[in-house]
């Protein structure tokens, strides 16, 4: 692919892939869809044992570039795919999700040029592999705003959507951010984003884009209770939020960081008594924290009766 123009740059798509055989292909027809054209697809096989392999390796389109690697996790996939990436401007995309048509072509338009600026865009879910069931997300951000004042309303009551292919990403800001944090596993993109975010001078909404985001994938309260996924999401906001204080320690941002961590809180208990307790010290040092427990129904209900710490405790089995 050629590199392109300052106004049609290379766009170099790089994805991840780890047991993905049964939404890759739709994931890259969605790329191979788009009307922008000057695009690079760098995929990185992280060691699927479900076919994926095999698909990847028949695929033969001249924007497509595959990697085989043994499964070192999606933070390492994500930078052997930007290693091998060429264009001037990066989108990190999962396996799994789908994009508009004119995704990245208005995307580009967005960015317009500029090496100091990153373009976000709209999403929403869709279950069941449906699209039919999407429903678009209404962003609490959806006008062009400085970094720090996206993550501060986008967090504040933590709703903030890093999902990684709403963001084109100029290869000038990741120069100087620095690529994935190959430690890190569940919530690796708050501490990633957050990080490069903070090294650009403007989020540039686009109005014109939106992201499908799969959601209901097979999963199961494992990974809350593995220690390794609460270690990497203890992490990954502990330093996302040292990012942002770093950047303005203010009354905003450290209510901010103190509901970020609350929710960790929300998310893990009853388990890592450990880690609970410093993110629990953490809050009483930034000031305290309002965030409530999202719940309704009967959980809301029981939740106003007991307590939160009760009423999930009684949910538990039923998780």
């Amino acid at each position: 692919m050629e590199a392109g123009t300052v106004n049609m740059p290379l766009v170099s798509v790089c994805m991840p892939a780890y047991n993905a055989a049964h939404y890759i292909e739709e994931a890259l027809a969605s790329l191979f869809r788009q009307s922008y054209k000057n695009i690079e697809v760098i995929v990185v096989n992280d060691g699927s044992t479900d076919g994926t392999g095999e698909i990847l390796s028949n695929i033969d389109h001249p924007a497509v570039k595959v990697f085989h690697t043994a499964n070192n996790g999606q933070c390492a996939a994500a930078n052997v795919a930007y290693s091998h990436s060429t264009g001037r401007l990066i989108k990190f995309m999962d396996a799994d999700d789908l994009i508009s048509d004119q995704f990245i072509e208005e995307q580009v338009k967005r960015i317009g040029g500029r090496e100091d600026v990153i373009a976000s865009a709209g999403w929403g879910r869709f279950y069941n592999n449906d699209p039919a069931t999407f429903t678009l997300y209404t962003d609490s951000v959806k006008g062009d705003t400085k970094p720090i004042d996206w993550l501060v309303t986008s967090l504040q009551t933590n709703s903030a959507m890093m999902q990684c292919a709403r963001w084109l990403i100029p290869r000038a800001i990741l120069e100087r951010s620095g690529v994935w944090d190959e430690r890190l596993s569940l919530i690796n993109d708050l501490e990633f984003f957050i990080r490069v975010m903070l090294h650009a001078s403007e989020i540039r909404f686009t109005h014109n884009a939106v992201l499908y985001y799969r959601s209901g994938l097979p999963s199961s309260l494992s990974s809350l209770k593995s220690r390794k996924g609460a270690e990497s999401a203890f992490h990954s906001i502990d330093d996302g939020m040292a990012y942002i204080l770093q950047h303005e320690n203010s009354a905003r941002t450290r209510l901010v960081a103190a509901n970020c961590y609350q929710n960790y809180i929300f998310t893990f208990y009853p388990y890592h008594s450990d880690l609970l307790a410093t993110s629990q010290q953490k809050i009483k040092e930034l000031g305290g924290s309002t965030l409530k427990l999202h719940a309704g129904g009967l959980t809301l209900f029981f939740q106003k009766l007991i307590g939160w710490k009760l009423t999930k405790l009684i949910k538990l089995p039923f998780s």
